[in-house]
Parts: C-alpha cells; sequence; structure tokens
C-alpha cells in the first residue's frame, strides 16, 4: 500500500516488509538525517501501520530508545604543535588520546560479554556511554588522569554522572539508572572506592573493569 500524497510511504512500505522478514531496515526522520549529517548518532524510528493502511514511521518508546542512542564510536584524535596557544596543548592531546583509548577499551569490554556500548539518545544527557541490561540501564562517565590532577578529574567525574543519572531518573521515575564512574587506571588513593560506594556510583578502571 501506498500514500498518495507522501510517496515515500511506498518506500516505508517496503521497510517494513524487509523488517517482516528478519531483516532490519533503519529508518529515520528529516532530524534525525540531519543529526547523522553533523556526526550525530539518530534513532532508529518503529513503523507503525495505520488504519487507512499507510505506514508511518514514529519514535521509538521503550526505555532504552529514550536514553540510549547509536552504537558508540570512537572519535578520532590529533596532534597540534606544542606552543600554538598559552595552554598546553601537547599535554591536552595527551588527555584526550588516553581518553579514547579507555573508550575503545571500555566498548571491546563489553562487547567481549555481548552488550553492546550506546551514545546517549536525543535528549538525553550527554554521558560518554551507555549500556542496558535486562531492564536496566548504566550510563558512565570516562575520565583519563593522564596530564591533569588525578584528584580533579575524579571529582569532576563523579559531579557530571551524578547529575546525569538525576535527570535521568527525573525523567524515566520507573526505570532502574545505574551512574559509572570509569577510569584510564587505578586511582592511587584507595578512598573514591569508599566515596562511590557511599553515594551509589560504579567505580571502576582500565583494563579490566571490575564491577561491569
Amino acid at each position: 500500500m501506498s500514500d498518495d500524497r507522501r510517496a515515500y510511504s511506498s518506500t516505508l512500505v517496503a521497510a517494513e516488509a524487509e523488517r517482516g522478514r528478519g531483516r532490519h531496515v533503519c529508518v529515520v526522520d528529516a532530524a534525525g538525517f540531519s543529526a547523522l549529517l553533523r556526526g550525530r548518532p539518530a534513532p532508529c524510528l518503529e513503523l507503525r501501520r495505520a488504519r487507512t493502511g499507510r505506514v508511518r514511521p514514529v519514535a521509538a518508546t521503550t526505555t532504552e530508545a529514550r536514553v540510549l542512542g547509536g552504537p558508540l564510536r570512537l572519535r578520532r584524535t590529533g596532534r597540534r604543535a606544542p606552543g600554538d596557544l598559552t595552554l598546553d596543548l601537547s599535554r591536552l592531546d595527551a588527555a584526550t588520546v588516553a581518553h579514547e583509548a579507555t573508550v575503545g577499551a571500555l566498548i571491546e569490554h563489553l562487547s567481549r560479554r555481548g552488550i553492546e556500548a550506546c551514545t546517549n539518545a536525543a535528549g538525553a544527557p550527554e554521558f560518554d556511554a551507555g549500556w542496558s541490561q535486562g531492564e536496566d540501564i548504566f550510563v558512565a562517565e570516562v575520565k583519563s588522569l593522564t596530564g591533569a590532577r588525578e584528584d580533579q578529574q575524579i571529582r569532576l567525574g563523579i559531579g557530571q554522572i551524578l547529575d546525569y543519572a538525576h535527570q535521568l531518573r527525573s525523567a524515566h521515575p520507573s526505570t532502574v539508572i545505574h551512574p559509572v564512574l570509569v577510569l584510564e587506571k587505578r586511582p592511587s588513593a584507595d578512598r573514591w572506592a569508599g566515596l562511590a560506594d557511599g553515594v551509589g556510583l560504579r567505580l571502576t578502571w582500565a583494563p579490566d573493569f571490575t564491577g561491569i
């Protein structure tokens, strides 16, 4: 069936048929296509058939789709010549590389357990990585400890991920949200583990990511 007023409807009918055969076809709307052009993830829309027979795309209604976005990909990192700015960009570059290396190691760790790491959904807080286990959602902030004061980085990470978790719990009160702080390496001070337990935060670090 097709909609005489909107030529793309026949394409959606074909996409629905392919999904019915077990071959998933991703459908995005104009906003999603614009996000893809900007290098951002776009939610894959569900297809719903109206009483008239016309197939239309609708936003997914599951909590996971409203919190988690598309698959998490590593960003490219580059190097700048030291002295370009007053800021020590060589140290900044090193921290960025360490951050992305930790993200990559986390993706691989989750993948070995059959779990896909995701970005944030449109409108959700911009956490570094997210994943689901059953009905529970895990959101993580990743912090490198290279080229920065360790205590400042950890404090910043704790504040960020607790804020993200609070926002998500307020928006999705029936969903269990687990905040996770992922560090590049084991922190030198043992006190951070006790602090994390005290505030209901999972603390882990590369390369073993114990606890997740």
